[in-house]
């Protein structure tokens, strides 16, 4: 009985982070400062005891492992065979700047700051927002620019790096 309350509780610890973190925005996702670090280290301390109570043996750290594991697991396969959640779970890319100039509305919406952008710009070899046809913040939380004189070219969809047709 014990090992199926740790199994709940941490099914509704892995649930509750998921949809949280989600809610952060993708851009949370892309480059981790070191208040993020701290913040996940302590985050993981704090559901800990959530999880599994006071059963610090053996046992009830291996149930709660993996319980995630198979908790991952599983969202992975739902992401892969459903469109619908994997555009829940994992979002689309946003434009966040269109033709050189910054839209606020979708940047404040994901949390990405013009020094961000600017940042992503000087990654590129562009140093003016008037040579960016187009900023995307990706599902991963990178920016990626496409400067003016660039073509934009259609290319087929890429998933964890298969080309998929």
């Amino acid at each position: 009985m014990g090992a199926l309350i740790i199994a709940g509780k941490t099914t509704i610890i892995y649930a509750f982070l998921i949809l949280g973190l989600r809610l952060l925005g993708k851009r949370e996702l892309g480059q981790m400062s070191l208040y993020d670090l701290v913040m996940i280290i302590i985050l993981g301390n704090a559901v800990q005891n959530a999880m599994i109570n006071n059963d610090n043996t053996l046992g009830g750290g291996l149930v709660a492992g993996t319980v995630l594991l198979i908790l991952n697991r599983l969202l992975n396969e739902l992401t892969v065979r459903s469109k619908r959640a994997e555009r829940l779970m994992v979002g689309e890319p946003v434009l966040v700047v269109s033709d050189g100039a910054l839209l606020p509305g979708p940047m404040k919406q994901q949390g990405v700051t013009g020094d961000q952008i600017m940042a992503a710009l000087r990654e590129h070899g562009i140093d003016a927002l008037d040579d960016v046809h187009m900023c995307v913040l990706e599902v991963d939380g990178t920016i990626s620019v496409v400067p003016r004189k660039a073509p934009v070219l259609k290319t087929k969809r890429h998933y964890r790096g298969l080309r998929l047709p």
